[in-house]
């Protein structure tokens, strides 16, 4: 019983030292030299993050690429619609021709039924093809505004010296940091100005 006193004391005694190091050590790093307001510098803490669904809102270029994408995106739509309003009339009148016996022989009818086949699968080529068009065109303009964020990013951080620069979906990544870290407004700022001194020229 003595023995146990002994080692129990002894684990105490240590879980003590190590927590008294862990809590100078500590002190130590978050007394660094932080930034204003006390937050932590980037040479102290080099990691940031993007809000990209606040970039996407925010950036005008990125704006004038999703009014572009809506617009091809009607009017794809609405030229489906118009050939599948087209395939709908013919084939009502051809269910109308067929119950009032209005063929003059089978045969017509069945060609008539090998048309709507036909015009059917058209239309679900077409829908296949717009589809397959609007989603590449949309994976086009995801790879422009990846390319033009990451190579304003590296001369963006010549200066800033950061190691990461995250990028935060929806909430999604971060669940918490400290003010300043957040870098989403300042590059949305520089971005928007060089999109506005480009148009210019």
């Amino acid at each position: 019983m003595k023995n146990l006193s002994v080692v129990l004391n002894s684990v105490l005694l240590i879980a003590v030292v190590v927590l008294f190091v862990l809590h100078f050590s500590s002190e130590k790093v978050e007394s660094g030299e932080g930034g204003e307001n006390g937050t932590t510098s980037s040479v102290d803490f080099p990691l940031a993050y993007i809000n990209t669904d606040s970039l996407l809102i925010k950036y005008d270029y990125a704006k004038l690429l999703k009014e572009k994408m809506i617009k091809k995106e009607e009017s794809s739509r609405a030229d489906f619609n118009e050939k599948a309003k087209v395939f709908q009339q013919d084939l009502r009148e051809h269910q109308r021709k067929l119950q009032n016996n209005g063929y003059l022989s089978l045969d017509r009818a069945q060609k008539e039924e090998q048309r709507l086949a036909k015009a059917n699968q058209d239309l679900q080529d077409l829908n296949k093809r717009l589809t397959n068009e609007l989603m590449a065109e949309q994976n086009k303009i995801n790879a422009e505004l990846r390319d033009t964020l990451i190579n304003y990013l590296k001369e963006y951080n010549k200066a800033k010296g950061y190691k990461v620069i995250l990028s935060n979906t929806m909430g999604d990544n971060i669940l918490y940091s400290e003010p300043g870290v957040d870098i989403t407004d300042d590059i949305v700022k520089a971005l928007n100005e060089r999109y506005n001194k480009s148009k210019k020229k």
